[in-house]
């Protein structure tokens, strides 16, 4: 059985989404309008293509919020769990790490990251 499901994060920034992709190595394509699942294809916004991978993630626009969602299909994940890491963590934490990146630089902080054994360090200073 496959099914699509909502990777849990909610997407304030287009443009630190795509610089989190390009920091993973994958590609962000800006209004594609289909993603490819187990099941074909379905309508979306943009799509997140990983190129080792065989389907997609859709990336939906909620206009009521003003943000974005991500779907991918969990159950047969075609290689983006492999990829990305379960439940798509590599991807949560590169689109963090650009965020907090994105809001320090726009408050004039001077940003710079460290690599530690649980992940990644972020230290600013003004």
């Amino acid at each position: 059985m496959s099914h699509i499901s909502k990777i849990e994060l909610e997407v304030n920034d287009l443009s630190s989404l795509r610089v989190a992709c390009m920091r993973l190595g994958i590609e962000f394509r800006q209004d594609q309008g289909t993603f490819e699942w187990y099941g074909g294809r379905r309508e979306c916004h943009h799509v997140i293509k990983v190129h080792e991978a065989a389907y997609e993630i859709g990336v939906f626009r909620n206009e009521e919020k003003g943000s974005y969602h991500l779907l991918w299909d969990s159950y047969h994940a075609g290689g983006l769990e492999q990829i990305l890491g379960k439940n798509a963590g590599r991807l949560k934490q590169a689109y963090g790490i650009e965020r907090v990146r994105t809001e320090a630089k726009r408050k004039g902080y001077h940003v710079s990251e460290q690599k530690i054994d649980q992940g990644v360090r972020l230290l600013l200073r003004v």
